[in-house]
């Protein structure tokens, strides 16, 4: 193994680590519509923690998906 394969395995996982926290963000903001917790009721709360669960399950099936592919 030389080193640019070993730059780039690293690089790989980096960036990886990177994308999936920007994505996590992203889906975070979605589901709070911007707001934070203190400036939400009680039923915005809710169904923001809900949809965060259901994006979680979201991205469990497709990572189920793909190794079963």
């Amino acid at each position: 193994m030389n080193l640019d394969q070993i730059v780039n395995m690293i690089l790989r996982r980096v960036l990886r680590r990177a994308v999936t926290r920007g994505v996590d963000a992203g889906i975070d903001l979605a589901t709070r519509r911007g707001r934070t917790p203190d400036e939400m009721s009680a039923e915005e709360r809710q169904r923001a923690r809900h949809a965060k669960q259901a994006a979680r399950k979201a991205r469990q099936g497709a990572r189920l998906a793909r190794r079963l592919r």
